[in-house]
């Protein structure tokens, strides 16, 4: 058996080493390494997977996001409603642009952005709702799509987490998660579903003139070279890596379909253990789990990932800390604040190893020292 990784990049590359090392000598022999044809061609490909007009990539998640806020013309102390339950990026980038993050509350089973708390965080200053596709499948975007609509609220969505991911509406028709809200902002870091070998990100919109924004924020705010209209950023998605993700995009469906598999499997062996909740498929999504996240009940969730640890069976814990509770943000917090939810989930969660090419071995070695650790 292989040694066991959170993410197995490497025995993922064995499999499309032909095909990739072809692709990164082809870029390399024609030295187009930035703005090469791969990346004019990625754009491409990726809108029309996810059915959305324009794709903008850029270097990485974290600026997708802080160019789909830049382009929005907001002034400082707007406030911007996020769930703390994410990964910190989603936030840093309202307070890096002197907006006020207001953080809302998550729902228990899915972990992702409760509309009911989006409700009651409004305020004439909300100009900005981001919600994240945490762990693979998507917020419930109807109902908070309707009440963005209702109150003339921009829909930024942090897509890092679920992209290969569709919601489906009441009324039967489905849209790939991102192509929901305004924009839609991902990431291609190397552990993500669609994955580079490096740094990476893109937005998406269907709005034409927001799209040349984009364009324009995310190269130094010039639409001709040296006539800057702007403020903007350097902020580029290299054709290397556009080139490796051509590749991997035509197999997104290919790999989600692989971690739902293994995610059956890690189902099916805790299946109405009491002291596992396993992850919630809510009915409105296709989850591609980006991660496999238990809740642990009436057991030492810490003692448990240093006792998988000893067992050389790698876990993590997203997010020990909240972004509410981050010394960086705790400006934005006064008062009695609490979001109960968050603040048990934190204590309760813990990921296992999810990715393309885990096999039925071991998933096996994994579920069974789980539930001996637990039994213990």
């Amino acid at each position: 058996m292989h040694q066991l990784q959170m993410v197995d990049l490497k025995r993922q590359y064995q499999k499309i080493k032909t095909e990739v090392d072809t692709a990164i000598q082809h870029v390399i022999e024609s030295a187009a390494f930035i703005g090469g044809p791969d990346t004019q061609h990625f754009a491409k490909e990726l809108a029309e997977y996810l059915g959305v007009k324009h794709v903008i990539p850029c270097a990485n998640g974290t600026d997708a996001l802080q160019i789909a806020l830049m382009a929005l013309d907001l002034q400082p102390g707007d406030e911007v409603i996020t769930p703390s339950y994410t990964y910190i990026a989603t936030v840093e980038v309202v307070a890096l642009l002197k907006l006020k993050p207001v953080f809302v509350d998550v729902d228990e089973d899915t972990f992702t952005m409760n509309i009911e708390s989006v409700k009651h965080a409004i305020t004439a200053k909300t100009k900005v709702i981001i919600p994240v596709h945490l762990y693979g499948q998507s917020v419930n975007m109807e109902p908070l799509l309707a009440i963005a609509k209702e109150h003339n609220i921009a829909v930024i969505e942090d897509n890092a987490q679920a992209i290969g991911s569709t919601y489906t509406f009441s009324n039967g028709t489905s849209a790939k998660t991102g192509a929901m809200g305004l924009i839609g902002c991902t990431s291609f870091f190397p552990s993500k579903n669609l994955g580079g070998y490096g740094d990476g990100g893109a937005m998406f919109t269907n709005d034409d003139a927001l799209a040349e924004k984009l364009k324009m924020i995310a190269n130094h705010g010039q639409k001709v070279r040296y006539y800057h209209e702007m403020v903007g950023c350097n902020s580029r998605l290299d054709t290397i890596q556009a080139a490796v993700l051509r590749i991997k995009l035509r197999k997104l469906d290919e790999y989600c379909y692989a971690r739902r598999t293994a995610a059956d499997y890690y189902d099916r062996a805790f299946k109405n253990h009491p002291n596992i909740i396993t992850p919630y498929r809510a009915p409105y999504t296709y989850h591609v789990f980006h991660q496999y996240t238990l809740q642990l009940v009436g057991v030492d969730r810490d003692m448990v990932s240093a006792k998988l640890a000893e067992r050389n069976i790698p876990s993590m814990i997203y997010y020990p800390v909240p972004c509410h509770k981050q010394n960086m943000l705790k400006e934005f917090v006064t008062g009695s604040f609490e979001l109960p939810v968050t603040d048990r989930l934190q204590d309760k969660v813990i990921s296992l190893p999810m990715h393309t090419e885990l096999t039925e071995e071991e998933l096996e070695h994994i579920t069974k020292n789980l539930l001996d650790i637990i039994a213990q």
